[in-house]
């Protein structure tokens, strides 16, 4: 079982900054693909942001350029350096942690979201 929490979510201007952090439990955090989603109100949930065991990313096109996820392993943790915020990135975001085990197949953990909301 692995936990993740995270933290960093708040209130910003748009064109500010935020970074939300996220930290897992447990020794195998290397072993996961972590990524971002988010969902708005009214929206689906959609991929934002994801680094792959090997550091490997990719974005969301709205984020590309404007976000930064980067990963720990050290510290068990994942980021995402957000930049140049806009109001339509207002969501609840989640962290997550994925990886396929060819015993157990596909193993999926969900932290409790943080909010952003980006506003004047």
């Amino acid at each position: 079982q692995v936990q993740l929490v995270e933290s960093g979510g708040g209130l910003v201007q748009p064109g500010g900054s935020l970074r939300l952090s996220c930290t897992a439990s447990g020794s195998i955090f290397r072993l996961f693909r972590m990524g971002w989603f988010r969902q708005a109100p009214g929206n689906q949930r959609e991929l934002v942001a994801a680094i792959t065991s090997g550091g490997m990313t990719n974005y969301a096109d709205s984020a590309k350029g404007r976000f930064t996820i980067s990963r720990d392993n050290a510290k068990n943790t994942v980021f995402l350096q957000m930049n140049s915020l806009k109001p339509e990135d207002t969501a609840v975001y989640w962290c997550n942690a994925f990886r396929y085990d060819l015993g157990s197949g596909a193993i999926d953990y969900w932290g409790q979201g943080t909010q952003v909301t980006v506003s004047s």
